[in-house]
């Protein structure tokens, strides 16, 4: 899990946002890094972005409030993402859910994303960069356990 700084240390948003000077389409990889490195991308940081690349808030909020990547405040808990897209549906993800959220309780964020491009191996789910494969019940709730 990341260490999350206070976004309040605008230095750091500056040069986040500097990183990426005169890239086309720098939006969505300032965004990831905002993300990553603040653990949230909010208000004070859309408003930075807009005005370096010259954007409105509007826009930069639009981008952050479409995708459910970014999120608005930081949470401490580690999170597991849990695909719940057609392919892990059909082998049978829905039925492992009650288990998943009885397991994560209050301490670990379980999120439901849309792919994990691993659509043959499902249930599939992910932990920061680890992707795991081929989920039964046991071993989904084996992974939330350990995420802690």
């Amino acid at each position: 899990m990341w260490e999350h700084r206070a976004m309040s240390d605008t230095r750091d948003l500056v040069r986040l946002i500097a990183a990426h000077a005169g890239m086309e389409g720098a939006l969505l990889p300032i965004l990831h890094d905002v993300q990553h490195a603040f653990g949230c991308v909010d208000g004070e940081a859309e408003a930075e972005i807009a005005k370096a690349l010259n954007l409105s808030r509007a826009e930069v909020h639009g981008v952050v409030s479409f995708y459910h990547d970014f999120t608005p405040q930081a949470d401490p808990r580690p999170r597991v993402e849990l695909c719940r897209a057609e392919a892990c549906k059909a082998r049978g993800v829905e039925a492992m859910v009650p288990a998943a959220e009885k397991a994560a309780g209050s301490q670990v964020q379980l999120k439901t994303v849309y792919c994990l491009g691993l659509c043959s191996a499902g249930p599939n789910a992910r932990v920061g960069d680890t992707l795991h494969a081929r989920l039964d019940e046991a071993a989904l709730v084996a992974l939330i356990e350990g995420a802690r």
